[in-house]
């Protein structure tokens, strides 16, 4: 029995009891760091893929790897921009190969089953590709059992919490960097690391269908935010915890089993 299900407080013989049963679970947290307002820190994407993790895993009998916290380039049209002050990304090359040594990594020390959890949605395609080779290579090599997961946790917010969430409207996902939601879980999770007397008050961001390069600092707010926070409370923030963390146990499980 494990005493913690953060792995970076594990001592190495834990880890491999734990490892040795056959049924070792490793969630890996991914985020960025990324400007999310005057509001929040650079840090956000990884403490809340990570908080999110510690939650599911406590269900699932689960480990927590330590979290990515760069991830791929921060775009206007999710996050603002990579051109804003702290925000430090990887290249696409970088994230599928950091992506793809860790996952091989574990399967090494013998854990058969990896489930990413992704918290910046920029994130998600190199993941996918660094995933999908970590699991080739390692099948290719005789481990045959090798199973990983992909998912972003945001794709677990249903209807009914988002109603709650949001009473005046639901206005989109692709304005939320910054907004209700990321602030609402930080209020939760974090609350002292956020300061809501310099949340910005605006309205969301008119983005185009497009992209241009050089990137244009004039197409986003200048607050960073692409929607306001100004909502944002800690009860919501326990719902959509609580509504994440159901909704990734169940696929987790459904897909591994218990």
């Amino acid at each position: 029995m494990v005493t913690t299900r953060s792995l970076e407080d594990l001592d190495a013989h834990s880890y491999q009891e734990y490892v040795a049963t056959g049924q070792g679970l490793v969630l890996i947290p991914t985020g960025a760091t990324e400007q999310h307002g005057p509001h929040m820190p650079l840090g956000v994407d990884a403490m809340l893929s990570r908080a999110i993790s510690l939650a599911a895993a406590e269900d699932l009998d689960a480990l927590v790897a330590p979290a990515f916290c760069y991830g791929y380039k921060s775009q206007p049209r999710s996050g603002g921009g990579n051109h804003r002050a702290g925000t430090t990304s990887l290249s696409a090359q970088a994230l599928i190969a950091q992506t793809k040594d860790v996952v091989l990594e574990f399967f090494r020390h013998g854990v058969r089953r990896i489930a990413v959890v992704n918290g910046h949605f920029e994130n998600y395609q190199f993941l996918y590709e660094g995933l999908d080779l970590a699991v080739r290579e390692a099948r290719a090599g005789g481990l045959d059992d090798s199973r990983a997961l992909l998912l972003s946790y945001w794709d677990f917010v249903d209807e009914q919490t988002l109603a709650v969430v949001f009473p005046d409207g639901f206005l989109g996902w692709d304005i939320e960097h910054g907004g209700v939601l990321e602030t609402s879980l930080m209020l939760h999770l974090h609350p002292e690391k956020v300061d809501m007397s310099r949340a910005p008050d605006h309205p969301p961001a008119d983005l185009a269908p497009y992209d241009v390069f050089p990137e244009d600092p004039a197409r986003t707010p200048s607050s960073g935010c692409l929607s306001s926070p100004a909502g944002a409370t800690a009860q919501r923030g326990e719902l959509l915890l609580s509504t994440v963390r159901t909704g990734i146990v169940r696929a987790v499980t459904s897909e591994f089993g218990k």
